[in-house]
């Protein structure tokens, strides 16, 4: 696979979704990397369209260290290029699979990293709607700063593809299915109202993936998925060793009522939250202005 696009040279296939594949990218003169999402105009119908425009508009306007940053935007007749941060750890699916589970230092850790990503996300009014392990992938930290994250062995968790992200003030509600079932929130499943605490379901399915293994629910189809989180208790395997702090985290965001789901602020000041092994140094002092205005954003050519 060779192809330029603009000043960068496509390589290796990273992934491929719906109506986008997502390649590596270096840059000829520079030579460094970059992911490349390649959306193909033809497959683009007015929901696509919809949410790519949602998505470009979230990560042209905001930047924070955990949020994948948006640098570029070229394009051509057949295809919209995305030119994103290149983030060399894989996404945490693929961590965790690689490992079974995750030791809880390094759960939390990662949490530490989500908490502060979401709570951005939420003093804006946003709403992710697809959190899930394939949308959190894992940058390396520069040479300097890896010491500053021993749990994480050096990686810092960023959320990505914010297609179906949207500007969700705290009283309102939405009613759109969207989202992957597994770490979708009950209320979704059963086609009810939802508001931003359906964000908080997914980091709780999240935190127990990464400390358990699997998902805390699952099921063939929709359906039976959601008659299981219905009918049955919320269960750590004996084999799995669990710190009260992290049960507590847990039993706070897997609430089925969203009613009785723990508010953004109560898990922001959740104790395992904030005695993670926090973020670097940079990525506190880290610039969160919205960067210059990307080049040739609009969809159309």
């Amino acid at each position: 696979m060779s192809k330029n696009v603009g000043e960068y040279l496509l390589t290796t296939r990273l992934g491929k979704g719906s109506f986008a594949t997502v390649s590596l990218g270096q840059n000829r003169a520079s030579g460094s990397l970059v992911a490349i999402k390649i959306i193909s105009r033809e497959q683009l119908n007015r929901k696509h369209t919809e949410n790519l425009e949602s998505e470009i508009s979230i990560l042209r306007n905001f930047r924070h260290p955990n949020m994948v940053e948006l640098y570029d935007i070229k394009k051509t007749d057949n295809n919209i290029y995305l030119i994103l941060e290149y983030c060399e750890g894989g996404d945490l699916q693929r961590f965790i699979k690689a490992r079974g589970r995750l030791r809880e230092g390094t759960a939390q850790a990662f949490m530490t990293h989500l908490a502060a990503g979401l709570k951005f996300l939420w003093e804006r009014s946003l709403i992710h709607r697809d959190l899930k392990p394939q949308n959190l992938l894992l940058a390396k930290l520069p040479e300097s700063l890896a010491h500053t994250a021993p749990a994480t062995g050096g990686l810092i968790l960023k959320i990505a593809d914010f297609g179906f992200a949207r500007h969700l003030e705290v009283a309102s509600m939405a009613e759109t299915l969207c989202g992957s079932p597994l770490y979708m929130a009950p209320e979704i499943l059963e086609g009810r109202r939802y508001d931003a605490k359906a964000d908080l379901w997914s980091v709780g399915a999240i935190l127990f993936e990464m400390v358990v293994g699997h998902p805390p629910f699952g099921g063939a189809n929709h359906l039976e998925l959601l008659r299981n989180i219905k009918s049955r208790s919320l269960v750590v395997p004996e084999d799995v060793e669990i710190g009260v702090g992290c049960l507590e985290v847990l039993k706070m965001l897997l609430k089925r009522d969203p009613n009785k789901r723990a508010s953004f602020e109560t898990f922001f000041g959740a104790e395992f939250v904030n005695a993670g092994a926090g973020l670097p140094q940079y990525t506190i002092t880290f610039n969160t202005d919205p960067p210059p205005r990307v080049s040739n954003a609009q969809l159309q050519p």
